[in-house]
Order: structure tokens, then C-alpha cells, then sequence
């Protein structure tokens, strides 16, 4: 089995350097909870995992080639990213009122919301819909992942040995920004610093389910 390696890595380093959906879920959780950013992170990766089986069975093919299949799966990616948006700018404003009502009295270090373990399952859960909603992410394991295996191999065995380069890849990215983003925990302490992140956040994630509902 012979497969561009080095051209394989250049494409996957820079889809994770860009910015995306699963970028965005880490990264928040990490800065609410580095366990729950971790957590994100696998579950965003077992996402991925899910769409490289699907297409080593080739069953993306009727995915990709179905436009009902295809915008169903996107506008359901969609509705969960205004979901997380609209969740996060509700907590904001919750929480903006709640210092209203206490005078501005200062709330300390954020504190993640509920048991560690239910902590764990939201962030993985959250990472897992945002990857398996993706359709782009069936796409890039069906047309691109294709462009770097030999055509005199099984075509099967190597997307699946590129699709798992790609996931442990990805893990190690994802760990380094959890570390990155676990840094933010402080400066959210402040509480206006931790209300404009979660507006923003919250924003930012309205604005990509937006636009992926809206691009056709």
C-alpha cells in the first residue's frame, strides 16, 4: 500500500489550522473546563471517525450524491450550531442579570456547571454532533482523502489508514489548544471578560449555522 504521506499531512495540518465549528466547541469548553475541552476534542474526532467508515464502506457516496440526504445532514448541523449560539448568549444575559441583582459583586474563577461527569458528556457530545452534522466533513473523506492513495491498492484499507492518521492528528492538535485555551480560565475570572466571550462566542456560532444553512 503506497500513499502520499507528505501531501496527505500538508492538507490535514492546514484543515485543522483553519477555524471551524469543531475549532470553536473546543475551544470554549477548554476555556470552561480543560477535562470538558478534552472531551470535546474526542468527541469531535470520533465524529470524524464515524464519516472515514462511512466512507471506506462507501456508503458517503449515497450521502454526497442524494441533495435530500446531503441538506438534510446540513441543515441539521446547522440548527444544532444556532442551538449552541443561542444556549451561550442566553447564559451571558443570565448571567449579566445575576450581578445585576447581587450589585456587580465579583463571582470569581468560572465555574463549570454540573458534575464532572456530566461536564464530560456534554463536551464530548457537543463535539461528536458537530463533526457528524458536518456534511463537509463526509466530503473531504469521500473526494479528498481518494487524491492520495495508490489506485493499485485497496481503496477501503487505505482510507481508513489515512482517516486514522487524521484522527490521531487531530487529538494531538486538539490537546495543544485545550492547554492554549485553559490559559483563558483566568482572564475569564473577570466577569464583563467572561459576558463579551460568550457573546461573542455565542454569536459566532449563530452566524456559522447561518451561513451553512444558507450556502447551497
Amino acid at each position: 500500500m503506497t500513499v502520499d504521506l507528505l501531501g496527505f499531512l500538508g492538507v490535514v495540518l492546514v484543515a485543522y489550522v483553519v477555524p471551524g465549528p469543531d475549532f470553536l466547541v473546543v475551544l470554549r469548553s477548554a476555556a470552561e473546563d480543560p477535562a470538558k475541552g478534552r472531551a470535546a476534542a474526542l468527541g469531535a474526532q470520533t465524529g470524524l471517525c464515524a464519516h472515514m467508515l462511512a466512507a471506506a464502506a462507501g456508503l458517503s457516496v449515497i450521502a454526497t450524491r442524494s441533495p435530500l440526504v446531503y441538506d438534510g445532514i446540513k441543515l441539521m448541523g446547522a440548527a444544532y450550531l444556532v442551538y449552541l449560539g443561542v444556549r451561550a448568549v442566553l447564559a451571558a444575559r443570565r448571567a449579566a442579570r445575576e450581578r445585576r441583582d447581587t450589585n456587580g459583586a465579583p463571582s470569581g474563577a468560572p465555574e463549570a456547571e454540573g458534575p464532572a461527569r456530566g461536564r464530560l458528556r456534554s463536551g464530548f457530545t457537543e463535539g461528536l454532533l458537530t463533526n457528524v452534522l458536518n456534511p463537509k466533513a463526509a466530503l473531504f473523506f469521500l473526494s479528498v482523502l481518494p487524491q492520495f492513495v495508490d489506485g493499485d491498492g485497496s481503496m477501503a484499507q487505505q482510507i481508513f489508514f489515512l482517516g486514522m492518521l487524521d484522527v490521531v492528528i487531530g487529538v494531538a492538535y486538539w490537546f495543544a489548544l485545550v492547554v492554549v485555551a485553559a490559559r483563558l480560565r483566568a482572564l475569564l475570572a473577570r466577569p464583563k471578560v467572561r459576558h463579551r466571550w460568550e457573546l461573542t462566542t455565542g454569536w459566532l456560532f449563530i452566524a456559522i449555522g447561518v451561513s451553512v444553512a444558507a450556502v447551497a
